[in-house]
């Protein structure tokens, strides 16, 4: 997603993490001579553009180079990489569950690359220059390589979202936890601007977070697996596939202990998810505006006894309070007819809670006639009494 659009404000921000290794110096060479001002280190590559364009192609750095790669741009554009070795994720679990523009997967070498992207030209989620997003989200990677698929499933959502999934395509597999989820997905699912509504709907199929085996249930389990398939899981072990083995080692494990209710129900479709989001928007918004309906009739309320209260003091001193309107207006002061003003007003609630009204009209009529030449008072007067 290397950003074309431009504004009267220009601004893009490029990062890549290397998490497995450090960049050697021919690469750091490399990655220099494509940037004079980037930031680079043995782990970073850090960039900001105010003008201008990115001259390398981020998925073929993260290829080739990298682990991760976070893009934002002001005029609404973010984009997210990943990338993780073959054996601690297989690239057609990933397709499975990435499957459009907005979450895409590929194999590369021994690698499978995530990319996941995210459009929002309305401008609204402006909110900050993405410093600081990666370091919040790069945990997810460990998450994933240890056989978490909860930000595949996310991905997919984000693809429904986008509407690039057919109304009629069927979930992928939900994984457990969707409904409690860590620091580094919701930082990602804030990030994609996944709508929060269809990620609830969606995990109200998702079992239970897996819990850590009992270590004697676990070695009870793996000392009842064949000979030969514990000296190939052994095997793999040494031959560096120990992400691997472990994942599915849990994942097995995880299956044998008792099945979800949820197990036994028929996949949802886009569309369900889509409608099921919309009717909890729905839902939330109108418990919101209850909320907020018994907030403020709470406040009215209170201003209300508020107001009894002020009344209540003030109508012992009802004939004082005439006389000091009179030497307020008489000072020629704005602030004092502003006070005047606001004493008139409480002068008439009280008279109109007591049934007098027009004793108080009767009232005002010769103030208005006696200061008839200060327009300004009389100015604040007809807008607040009339």
């Amino acid at each position: 997603m290397n950003a074309t659009r431009r504004t009267m404000s220009e601004y893009q921000y490029y990062e890549f993490q290397a998490v497995d290794r450090p960049l050697t110096d021919e690469e750091m060479r490399e990655l220099r001579a494509a940037s004079t001002r980037a930031r680079i280190t043995p782990t970073r590559f850090v960039n900001s553009y105010h003008w201008g364009d990115f001259k390398g192609s981020p998925a073929r750095w993260t290829e080739r180079y990298f682990d991760a790669f976070l893009y934002v741009a002001n005029w609404g554009s973010r984009q997210l990489m990943l990338r993780l070795p073959a054996d601690a994720l297989d690239a057609a679990t990933a397709q499975r569950y990435c499957r459009g523009d907005g979450a895409s997967a590929w194999a590369h070498g021994d690698f499978v690359v995530l990319s996941f992207g995210s459009e929002d030209e309305s401008g609204d989620s402006w909110d900050d220059d993405g410093s600081e997003c990666l370091p919040s989200i790069l945990p997810l990677r460990a998450e994933i390589a240890g056989g978490d698929h909860r930000a595949l499933y996310l991905a997919w959502l984000l693809c429904v979202q986008a509407e690039e999934v057919d109304d009629e395509e069927e979930e992928p597999p939900v994984p457990p936890g969707l409904g409690a989820v860590s620091g580094a997905l919701k930082a990602f699912s804030d990030f994609l601007r996944i709508d929060p509504d269809l990620v609830r709907v969606a995990a109200e199929r998702s079992p239970p977070p897996h819990t850590a085996p009992d270590a004697d249930a676990t070695r009870r389990w793996i000392a009842s697996l064949p000979d030969a398939e514990r000296v190939e899981l052994l095997a793999r072990v040494a031959g560096g596939a120990e992400r691997q083995v472990r994942a599915e080692l849990l994942q097995r494990l995880a299956a044998t202990r008792a099945p979800s209710p949820a197990a036994d129900l028929a996949p949802r479709t886009a569309r369900a998810l889509l409608e099921a989001a919309e009717r909890a928007a729905d839902e939330r918004r109108r418990a919101r505006a209850d909320a907020e309906a018994r907030q403020r009739a709470r406040r009215e309320r209170e201003a209300a006894a508020a107001r009894e209260r002020h009344l209540d003091q003030l109508a012992p001193r009802e004939e004082e309070t005439w006389v000091q309107v009179d030497e307020l207006v008489a000072s020629k002061r704005p602030a004092a007819y502003a006070e005047a003003v606001g004493l008139l007003a409480d002068l008439r609630d009280l008279a109109a809670r007591d049934g007098r009204a027009p004793e108080f009209e009767a009232r005002l009529h010769p103030l208005r006639e006696r200061h008839a030449r200060k327009p300004s008072f009389l100015e604040r007067l007809r807008r607040t009494i009339g």
